[in-house]
């Protein structure tokens, strides 16, 4: 027979289990509602064959010391099936061999150009400032209808631009944003970095990020692809009216639903693709940063972030499972057995839920066992990202260090 102690343990168990079961099954309806009711880019070449758009592109490409990827960028562009496509190249103080890398990425097509930037105000944020320079200085920058902003470590589907051109036009959308595809070949790719984008989509939704209604909207946006209306972004202001934000993507989706424009974000699926760090160092300054920003640099919001993470994604996952364990150890009455069965349930929920996100977001399904591991890595980020506002720790971020002065409003 068990033991009180065993009871008592198992009655806690089952507790987690249950919170388990209850909170997978809803996200699974959420799932199951977002990928119903809107499209991933690569739907948007359907759109465009249907009615190819006509409007002219230009993509600027802030880049501060890109050598080793931007030629695979380059070669992704030149490769687009959309013969309206102009490329901006803004080279933001480099001090390596970007610029020759990308003139013979280029070899001489006349579709790009490359601008050099050789300083940035104090007042700005590096990327942005390029971002805007390259806008400011291209002819064809000026002359388009849509601009795209992209970062220098992305690579583009051959039927990338003129699908999200189709997709936002089709959607009647000022502002397209993409979750692109991140690549899963490095450990902490596998293990955390599917958690670490969970934890941001459990922030921002993407149903929440879509809706007309700009008053229920919860606003966001990816800095990897902005798709913008070329009206739509001198409106708002354009990248002048970001310019000291370090996510200015967030930013940027902010502007939109406060002038009632229209924004959304949706799965790349494939048709764009990113390495977002190339080591564990750069990963957890990089998130770090984006948690912070993402929270409104709001210390509470932080930690409790951080205990959600750790709890949904380790702790009750951990309490199944010992659950499941211990009534097969002792179950030799209906309580041990129906116990049994609900942590079972509740497993088996909670893996359907991540195998199911881990397909969406292209990342292995056999990296599903590594998530709780993820997740706690993730709870420790927040903390750090914690510790760093309430001691106002600098921000360093592309050769300089700002100051984040505790809570910035938003959402």
């Amino acid at each position: 027979m068990p033991s009180p102690f065993l009871d008592i343990l198992f009655g806690i168990l089952l507790v987690g289990s249950v919170v388990l079961l209850v909170y997978w099954t809803a996200a699974m309806v959420q799932i199951v509602r977002t990928t119903r009711r809107l499209p991933t880019a690569r739907s948007g070449v359907a759109m465009a064959d249907e009615k190819p758009p006509t409007e002219k592109v230009c993509i600027i490409v802030p880049a501060h010391n890109e050598a080793g990827t931007i030629a695979g960028l380059i070669a992704s562009l030149r490769a687009q099936d959309y013969d309206r496509l102009r490329v901006v190249l803004a080279l933001d103080r480099c001090t390596d061999d970007t610029r020759g890398v990308a003139e013979r990425a280029i070899d001489r097509d006349p579709r790009f150009e490359i601008i050099e930037i050789n300083a940035c105000p104090d007042d700005w944020a590096g990327k942005v400032h390029a971002a805007w320079t390259g806008f400011e200085r291209s002819g064809h920058a000026q002359n388009a209808e849509v601009l795209i902003f992209t970062d220098a470590d992305t690579w583009f589907d051959p039927s990338c631009v003129r699908a999200c051109v189709a997709l936002a036009r089709r959607r009647r959308l000022d502002m397209l944003s993409l979750f692109c595809t991140l690549t899963t070949d490095t450990w902490f790719e596998r293990v955390v970095q599917t958690a670490a984008g969970f934890e941001l989509a459990r922030q921002y939704p993407l149903l929440r990020a879509n809706m007309e209604d700009h008053r229920r909207r919860r606003p966001f946006a990816n800095g990897q692809f902005m798709l913008f209306d070329a009206g739509a972004y001198r409106a708002i202001g354009g990248h002048e009216s970001v310019k000291d934000a370090l996510l200015e993507d967030i930013a940027f989706s902010r502007r939109i639903a406060s002038s009632q424009m229209r924004g959304g974000l949706l799965l790349a699926d494939g048709m764009v693709r990113c390495r977002m760090y190339d080591d564990w160092a750069q990963f957890r300054k990089g998130w770090k940063r984006i948690y912070t920003e993402s929270a409104n640099r709001e210390p509470g919001r932080l930690r409790r972030y951080a205990w959600r993470s750790g709890l949904l994604g380790a702790g009750l996952p951990l309490m199944a499972a010992a659950g499941l364990v211990l009534a097969l150890t002792l179950g030799d009455g209906p309580t041990m057995v129906l116990g049994g069965g609900l942590c079972a349930a509740a497993l088996i929920v909670w893996l359907s839920g991540l195998v199911t996100i881990y397909r969406s977001s292209g990342a292995r399904t056999e990296d599903v066992l590594y998530f709780p591991i993820g997740a706690w890595l993730v709870g420790s980020i927040y903390r750090e990202a914690w510790r760093d506002l309430v001691q106002g720790k600098p921000t360093s971020w592309g050769g300089r260090e700002y100051v984040r002065p505790v809570g910035g409003g938003g959402v």
